[in-house]
């Protein structure tokens, strides 16, 4: 039965679902969408509302391949992580948007879909009370990620100097493990395997974060190309608003989008759940993306011994149209 042969008012089918443990598919834009590839880190918690959206808020569910930036502009993958092939839609944070975007300008942001808050984790058996304390100690976090640029904000902004402790590489995997032996005094990384490490040292955790400071963005992508092919974009522009419905959604009600996530992520749904506090669902284009960018981009063109773009050049990644065409999507009632 297709929805246009539903005639029962929506209230009545959703009370109907909740009295039978069914989930009813949400109203619809009644133009048909061209089919499109969507790809995510759903090893990641962030991906909760991209999943949920291709599922539950589509016209016909959507499957949502393994993978990022690399599937939409053909570039080397990281194999046994993310699955091969071509995306229309791809999510990763905004440091990386960046960094493949230098050789793929086509690159374009359509949507935060979640912001991360981020945490400096570490023992306070290492003589750790303050964040000033970090001082000749040893951060353990991924080089080149939006976790790495988080470790040098925070120590920018509480006068520290990178060159005053060390910031050494662990595999996402062992981050806990490193804490624990006591290989590193912190760890900086998204959670859960931050809330893991955390849980590992108990009473010898402390703490440091500031959201004001850097906030992760997780955005979904897509090219300029795919953007300017009219059947592609009403597609895409209809994904935005899923994302968008079932952001609503999941604030209101998480325990489907925690459930998904932990299906597809093979995170517990207790690690999922311990997350959550420190993930926001915005399905927006939040007004200090373009400041954020502007000061990683600094930071990331330093690392890579080159000239840093300007203002205008990164403001010409973030494409507003597409949210403003989804939000201005008429729904079928």
């Amino acid at each position: 039965m297709t929805l246009r042969q539903i005639v029962m008012p929506a209230a009545i089918l959703f009370a109907l679902a909740a009295l039978t443990g069914c989930s009813v598919r949400p109203p619809v834009a009644s133009q048909a969408v061209a089919p499109i590839e969507i790809r995510a880190n759903t090893g990641a918690v962030e991906s909760a509302p991209v999943l949920l959206a291709a599922r539950d808020f589509m016209p016909a569910a959507l499957e949502v391949g393994r993978g990022a930036i690399p599937n939409l502009i053909g570039a080397p993958n990281i194999a046994g992580v993310f699955d091969p092939g071509p995306a229309d839609v791809a999510t990763h944070a905004e440091t990386q948007a960046l960094r493949y975007s230098v050789d793929h300008p086509e690159i374009r942001i359509i949507l935060t879909a979640t912001e991360g808050e981020y945490r400096i984790v570490a023992r306070r058996s290492a003589g750790i009370a303050s964040i000033s304390d970090l001082k000749g100690k040893r951060i353990g976090t991924l080089p080149n990620t939006s976790a790495d640029f988080f470790v040098h904000r925070m120590l920018a902004h509480n006068g520290i100097g990178a060159d005053e402790l060390t910031i050494q590489r662990v595999s996402i995997a062992d981050m806990a493990d490193a804490l624990v032996a006591r290989q590193v005094d912190a760890i900086a990384i998204w959670d859960p395997y931050g809330a893991d490490a955390a849980r590992a040292i108990g009473a010898d955790l402390i703490t440091f974060s500031d959201p004001d400071v850097y906030r992760e963005r997780f955005n979904l992508n897509s090219t300029s190309e795919r953007l300017a092919d009219p059947a592609k974009r009403r597609a895409i522009v209809r994904f935005v608003r899923a994302v968008i419905d079932a952001s609503t959604a999941l604030k209101d009600d998480p325990s489907r989008a925690q459930a998904l996530i932990a299906e597809r992520s093979g995170f517990s749904p207790e690690q999922v759940a311990g997350a959550w506090p420190h993930l926001r669902f915005p399905a927006a284009i939040p007004g200090d993306l373009l400041d954020a960018m502007v000061v990683e981009e600094q930071w990331l063109a330093q690392r890579a011994e080159r000239t840093p773009r300007s203002r205008e050049e990164l403001a010409g990644l973030i494409d507003h149209s597409v949210y403003e065409e989804a939000m201005a999507l008429e729904l079928e009632r």
